[in-house]
Order: structure tokens, then C-alpha cells, then sequence
């Protein structure tokens, strides 16, 4: 997920709907729209809860970097076509410092988020990667908070809990249960997502959401492609050993994953109310956890499970504080 679809949130006059204008009628577009909201809704809990479990089988074949690069540059130039083919070439249109701060934003999310995300999913279960990455909303607000913005001490007490629970969660690299360099780079991972998504409100991004989405997934994917070649995963690769089920994970994230749930995202933030969208950030690890048990036979650990809801009920005490 793109940090600049956030932009829409805040900017209506955005032209991000990909879709066929809907009527101008307020009451009877509530009403026709509201079972659209659930379906999307429905993606975004899915779809986003299921990319870390297709990561995970990815990863089982293909080098990280390498596979994070084919994603993210395909999805990018294919919503650069839908974009083009929906709205007109035009609103693909940016400045320098739009398109500076799109790809400044890309890489902290995509290289720096997702990428770390990808190179631990090789060692860490990806229900406990979901449920460390839950941990981002707390984050973001540490950071408006250094930034002199104002917190309310709710929104305070949420973050205390949920840094309580990724204590927890952490135990299992500490036991040796799993490596402690994966668990530390998950970590990493949501640092660089929050910083990125804390700029991306301050920084002159592109008008468009999806315009903004189309230059960071290029960006964040050529920023993997320069990190795979200096880990020398090219000269490595060897396309008959990756399985079949590599490359279905591959087709899933970024058809489903970079696309679909993105678009869906960003229609949201325009047509439904903010707090209900925002319930992705903790439905989306208990989706991840329960996929990670039910297809990968993850174990259900006491640190996960405790953790988890520790985090998970930080993270909406945020939510619901800072709708």
C-alpha cells in the first residue's frame, strides 16, 4: 500500500476514481454505494492480510530483492496504463518535486518498508511478520509527536500497549524460536514505513493517488533491483529451480496485492468514513495469522497469540482515538 493514496483522504477534488462516475445524487449514491464499501472493505482485510502469506511462498524459491523488483515495476507500469487508459496521460502528469517526493516516499515504504519485510519473511513465520508490521499506526504517531504535534493520552496509552506487545512478540527471536535478525528487520521495516508515510503528509506529493502510487512502486522497485545486484542475486538466479507455486505467489501480489487492494484502498478513503477504513490496520495481522496457520501450518506460539492481541488492541485504543 502506497502512502500517497492518503492524499485523497484530505484532497476530494483528487481524480482517483478509475471507475464510472456514479450518480450526483447524495441519498440515493449512499444507499446504492454502501454494499460497494463492504466488498472493498472485504478486499482490503483479505487481500492485505493474504500478502504476507503469498510473500513467505515466494521468498521459499526466489531471491528476495529480485521478486520485490518484478512486483513492484509491474505493478507500477501496469497501473500507469490504467491510469493513462482511464483519466489520460495527463494525470500522470508531475513536477520535479512531486516526482522527487513520490520516489523519496517510495523508497522509504517500498524498499525500506516492504523489502526488509520480503528479506525476513525467509526466516520469520509471516503471521508474526503481519503482527509486527501491525505496530506501524504507533510508530507514525511517535513521530507526529517529536514533530510537536499534540497526542491525547489515549492515543499515548495505545502506543505504550502496543510497544508492550511487540516486547512479547520479539521473544521468540530472543529463545532462538526463530532468528532474531528477522524479527530485528521486521522492526526496521516498520521504522522505514511509518518515516515514509509521516513524510508523505509533508512533502509536495502528486495530486492524483494513483499517479503518486505509479512513481513510487517504480521507484521502490528499482531501488530493490540496485539492492539485489549488489547483493549479486542476478548472477545467482537460476529460473528452473523457482516453483510453480513461487511464481503464482508472484502473480498474486502484484495483480491482487499492488492493484487491486490499492485501488480498492483509495476508493475508500474517498467514499466511506475514515474510521471504518482504518480498521484495516488491525483486522489485516489477524487475517495474515490465521492464513499463515491454516496453508503453512505456522504455529500458534504463546508469544504470538499474547502479543498479537497486544499489539492488535493498541493499535485500534490509536485507531479509535485519532479517527
Amino acid at each position: 500500500m502506497t502512502a500517497a493514496s492518503r492524499q485523497s483522504a484530505s484532497d476530494p477534488s483528487c481524480p482517483t476514481d478509475l471507475s464510472v462516475s456514479g450518480p450526483t445524487d447524495l441519498a440515493p449514491a449512499r444507499v446504492r454505494t454502501s454494499g460497494t464499501v463492504w466488498a472493498a472493505l472485504g478486499i482490503v482485510y483479505v487481500v492485505w492480510g493474504s500478502t504476507y502469506l503469498a510473500i513467505r511462498v515466494a521468498v521459499e524459491t526466489m531471491p528476495p530483492f529480485l521478486s520485490a523488483t518484478a512486483r513492484f515495476i509491474t505493478a507500477g507500469l501496469a497501473l500507469a496504463a490504467l491510469v493513462a487508459w482511464r483519466q489520460g496521460p495527463s494525470a500522470l502528469r508531475v513536477n520535479r518535486r512531486q516526482l522527487a517526493s513520490a520516489a523519496g516516499v517510495g523508497l522509504m515504504l517500498l524498499l525500506g518498508g516492504n523489502g526488509l519485510v520480503v528479506l525476513a519473511e525467509q526466516d520469520v513465520p509471516s503471521g508474526l511478520a503481519a503482527l509486527l508490521v501491525a505496530a506501524v499506526p504507533l510508530w507514525v504517531v511517535l513521530l507526529r509527536r517529536a514533530a510537536g504535534q499534540r497526542t491525547p493520552v489515549m492515543t499515548i496509552g495505545g502506543v505504550l500497549l502496543g510497544l508492550v506487545g511487540l516486547a512479547v512478540l520479539t521473544a521468540p527471536g530472543l529463545s532462538g524460536e526463530v532468528r532474531l535478525a528477522g524479527v530485528l528487520s521486521v522492526i526496521g521495516a516498520t521504522l522505514m514505513w511509518s518515516g515514509g508515510s509521516f513524510l508523505a503528509s509533508r512533502l509536495e506529493m502528486p495530486a492524483n493517488p494513483f499517479a503518486a502510487g505509479v512513481y513510487e512502486m517504480i521507484a521502490g522497485g528499482l531501488g530493490c533491483l540496485v539492492v539485489a545486484a549488489l547483493r549479486g542475486e542476478p548472477q545467482g538466479l537460476d529460473l528452473a529451480t523457482i516453483s510453480t507455486r513461487s511464481w503464482v505467489a508472484l502473480a498474486y501480489l502484484v495483480v491482487f496485492g499492488s492493484l487491486v487492494a490499492f485501488t480498492a484502498y483509495a476508493w475508500l478513503l474517498q467514499s466511506a468514513p475514515l474510521p471504518l477504513v482504518s480498521t484495516y490496520a488491525y483486522v489485516n495481522p489477524v487475517v495474515a495469522v490465521f492464513l499463515g496457520w491454516l496453508v503453512l501450518a505456522e504455529p500458534l506460539t504463546w508469544p504470538i497469540l499474547l502479543g498479537g492481541a497486544i499489539v492488535v488492541a493498541g493499535v485500534c485504543l490509536v485507531v479509535r482515538t485519532e479517527r
